[in-house]
């Protein structure tokens, strides 16, 4: 059978069976996409991915029945999978079609919970999948009720073949959701949504103010960020990975862009939602802020050219060392003339480096000498010169950043030596371009009093 052509926003040549039905469902073609999703489920009962799409389908198609079935079937699986996002999105898919995602929700809760007896050792992974060149959907000649009632009965076989099995595999603890009790895990999971994206699709735009986390529940995408012409790809997202934790932490802009690259499932959890369940549930709160703390250092690892001299087993006993701090936009986190308060790492958001007009330069603005964003180091001119800052350092976004108290600055470079050198070689340079960018600036001013 001729496969359809290739939908827009694809970017794979050699798309598997899922995402074929996937890019179909998406683009409107839902007896096509049912076609092929019904075929996965029938070639394979236990894939979740492939029944939660059946159930959408065959809702939106008006066999709710068959719908609930579908999802109630791809819950069990995905957990089987240690899937938790794509159980949740089985679960809340249900919903739409005059099902109750409470009972999924509690199945969910009571495997990956803290004190889950399933919790131990991992399921293997599924055998690969197909290339949707090598796979046949169901015949094109099933069309409307014909095509519902195949679809329905591959369900109804799905569900006996679960419903048969007597055990079911252990679980690998998951991060954050395993670090909390049932009750606060339950929680959680009621507060995401899903949401089904397009190859190709933005998920997160860079520079965009936005409040929200996500959870990849199946597909691909890729976090990149943009520096003038260049656009980096940072990191690619699979099944689990969570993206967009800094939203819960900040107000600051997106500091950088995500992008499926394949039809994708993520959940989403709104940074106001998770407030409410950690007054509830303070357990929630706590593990998610030291997961994205952690997270937080991973990414700064990766951009901060001060701790990618760390060496690796050293690297979680030096950021032990830095507390975390949140600023407002326009507050200071140095001021000019004056001894900083010790050394700051930015994690998120930006800062304006501003020196003001002191009593012999009055005549000028004051002059933005640089920006700062995540990964640069603020206050090492002060810290290792040994001298007051020589500009303002000003918050343009609401930032967050790791912060070291001057009075254990030595402690730490004592330590990590390699740490000093790279601060001292970061501060010359810099305390040399403020110096010509100043001097600049004062020949400008004097070139426009003679004009």
């Amino acid at each position: 059978m001729a496969l359809p052509p290739v939908l827009p926003g694809s970017t794979h040549q050699a798309e598997s069976p899922i995402d074929r039905a996937l890019s179909l469902a998406l683009a409107g073609e839902r007896d096509a996409a049912l076609r092929w999703a019904a075929a996965l489920v029938r070639h394979d009962p236990t894939m979740p991915s492939a029944l939660c799409l059946c159930g959408r389908l065959l809702g939106e198609l008006n066999r709710h029945e068959a719908a609930r079935e579908a999802c109630a079937t791809a819950v069990v699986r995905a957990i089987d999978l240690e899937n938790l996002p794509l159980a949740v999105a089985a679960a809340r898919e249900s919903e739409r079609f005059g099902g109750d995602a409470g009972p999924g929700l509690d199945l969910i809760a009571e495997a990956f919970c803290r004190d889950s007896p399933r919790l131990g050792e991992g399921a293997p992974p599924p055998p690969p999948l197909p290339t949707a060149e090598a796979f046949q959907p169901l015949a094109s000649v099933l069309t409307g009720a014909l095509l519902l009632n195949k679809a329905t009965e591959i369900i109804h076989d799905a569900t006996r073949r679960l419903a048969a099995q007597s055990d079911h595999p252990g679980i690998a603890p998951q991060p954050v959701f395993s670090s909390v009790g049932r009750d606060a895990l339950r929680a959680l999971c009621a507060a995401f949504t899903p949401i089904w994206v397009a190859a190709g699709t933005t998920v997160i735009e860079q520079g965009a103010a936005r409040s929200e986390a996500y959870f990849v529940a199946r597909g691909e995408l890729e976090a990149r960020r943009r520096r003038g012409s260049e656009e980096i790809v940072l990191a690619r997202l699979t099944n689990g990975a969570m993206f967009g934790e800094m939203a819960l932490l900040s107000r600051a802009p997106r500091t950088g862009s995500v992008v499926a690259t394949r039809p994708s499932i993520v959940l989403e959890v709104k940074r106001d939602a998770i407030d409410e369940i950690a007054q509830r549930e303070p357990e929630v709160g706590l593990e998610l802020a030291a997961y994205c703390r952690d997270r937080m250092v991973e990414n700064l690892v990766r951009m901060s050219d001060v701790l990618r001299v760390v060496p690796d087993a050293d690297r979680p006993a030096f950021v032990k060392r830095f507390r975390t701090r949140t600023f407002e936009k326009n507050e200071r986190l140095l001021v000019q003339d004056e001894r900083p308060p010790g050394l700051f790492l930015i994690a998120s958001g930006e800062v304006a480096v501003v020196r003001r007009d002191t009593a012999d330069d009055a005549h000028l603005e004051p002059l933005v000498l640089t920006t700062l964003g995540p990964g640069d180091v603020v206050g090492e001119i002060a810290m290792v010169l040994r001298r007051a800052a020589n500009a303002d350092v000003i918050a343009v976004h609401p930032t967050v950043a790791l912060y070291l108290p001057a009075t254990e600055f030595m402690g730490l470079v004592e330590a990590h030596p390699a740490v000093l050198a790279q601060l001292y070689k970061l501060a010359v340079q810099r305390d040399e371009e403020t110096t010509s960018i100043m001097a600049e600036e004062v020949s400008v001013a004097e070139d426009f009093v003679l004009i």
